[in-house]
């Protein structure tokens, strides 16, 4: 039998060994990681519902609304649009984040090329498969570091995270970067989406935990429920 002296030694031996062996925490990644979040290298699948099918010959973007002209792209045509790539870390609701993703797509910046919206268009719902919304306010949708992403990861991406094209808003929370994208509906009011209206917040800034609708301000439940009134009024 070894006395506890030793085997203290051999069990510190062994932890400074381990130790050696571990990912030191990085200060700088630390710092990109909002409250309440948990670092993960693995992508979490997270899917209300049944992924859809993709069929190239019937799919199509469209931007509509607000705009001076409504513009729709079939598969091909949205193929051929200038890529650009960016890199950006991604954080959900659920508490997970996920550093350093590379995505490759359409920049929306390329897309509002084609689009011009009427100067009273100041929020954006998301339509995506099967029945799926989302709403954002077109001054965060029109950022630098936002694509329509049909690749990550130098893979195209999977139907599972989204394929053929979702959005990514880096500074949102992920619900906001909306799976299966197939158009972008231009507004002067906003309108909750399909999570907006069961529970989650209105802006989902991820460095102010904005997740859940109950930490709205009084006047921006009341602005929630007016844009949704008018909207089914139209």
């Amino acid at each position: 039998m070894y006395s506890g002296p030793i085997v203290a030694k051999v069990l510190w031996e062994l932890w400074k060994m381990r130790r050696a062996q571990m990912k030191q925490p990085d200060p700088v990644a630390g710092s990109r990681i909002p409250p309440g979040q948990t670092l993960t290298t693995k992508w979490p699948v997270l899917t209300y519902g049944l992924t859809p099918r993709f069929d190239p010959k019937t799919w199509s973007f469209r931007c509509f609304g607000l705009v001076e002209r409504e513009v729709v792209w079939t598969w091909d045509e949205f193929r051929r649009l200038p890529r650009t790539t960016i890199t950006s870390d991604i954080h959900c609701v659920t508490r997970w984040s996920k550093l350093d993703n590379v995505w490759e797509g359409v920049s929306i910046h390329e897309l509002f090329r084609h689009v011009t919206p009427l100067p009273e268009a100041k929020w954006v719902m998301q339509h995506a498969d099967p029945d799926y919304t989302t709403n954002i306010a077109l001054e965060d949708l029109v950022q630098d570091d936002v694509v329509l992403a049909l690749r990550h990861n130098g893979r195209d991406l999977e139907p599972d995270h989204g394929g053929p094209v979702r959005l990514v808003v880096p500074k949102l929370y992920f619900w906001k970067s909306a799976k299966w994208l197939r158009a972008l509906e231009l507004l002067d009011v906003n309108p909750p989406g399909f999570w907006e209206q069961n529970g989650y917040h209105m802006n989902a800034d991820p460095w102010r935990e904005e997740r859940y609708s109950d930490q709205e301000t009084r006047a921006m439940q009341q602005m929630r429920a007016e844009a949704a009134r008018k909207l089914r009024d139209r």
